[in-house]
């Protein structure tokens, strides 16, 4: 059977991926967040203190990039870091009296978004479609976590 894009799993969840990034960024940027700040921050608003490893584990992202990303949470003030007090080469990450008060703006405009992209399902297709996706993501990932 040749491939076709249009009923590739991969294709068609990367491009609704990045339709959601486009659309989140549309609603998230007036608030000084990118995505990738934002799924950080979603991360560490369950509970921060937490090491560059465990956010790049949690997030399914490379460390460069989850490098990258926490210098410039910095650099905006929507994170500290401090040092880990049992591993010399590690910090932990802290947000910020700005980033707590980012928060439910930056979840409002999340749900927006998905409400958006949701408009054309009923609740239980939704609940449904979250259950596949989650799924496959775990599938997907390494198993050694």
């Amino acid at each position: 059977m040749p491939f076709e894009k249009n009923t590739s799993m991969g294709f068609v969840t990367n491009r609704l991926a990045r339709l959601f990034a486009q659309h989140l960024h549309a609603r998230i940027a007036p608030l000084g967040l990118a995505p990738a700040q934002f799924m950080t921050l979603l991360e560490l608003w369950e509970g921060d203190g937490l090491t560059q490893a465990t956010l790049t584990e949690r997030l399914d992202v490379e460390q460069a990039t989850m490098a990258n990303t926490l210098a410039r949470m910095a650099r905006d003030g929507l994170i500290e870091r401090t040092p880990h007090p049992e591993d010399r080469r590690a910090q932990l990450v802290w947000l910020t009296d700005k980033s707590r008060a980012l928060e439910r703006p930056a979840k409002e405009a999340a749900e927006a978004v998905n409400a958006t992209a949701l408009a054309g399902l009923k609740p239980v297709d939704a609940a449904e479609a979250l259950r596949h996706m989650t799924a496959m993501i775990e599938s997907l990932r390494p198993r050694s976590r």
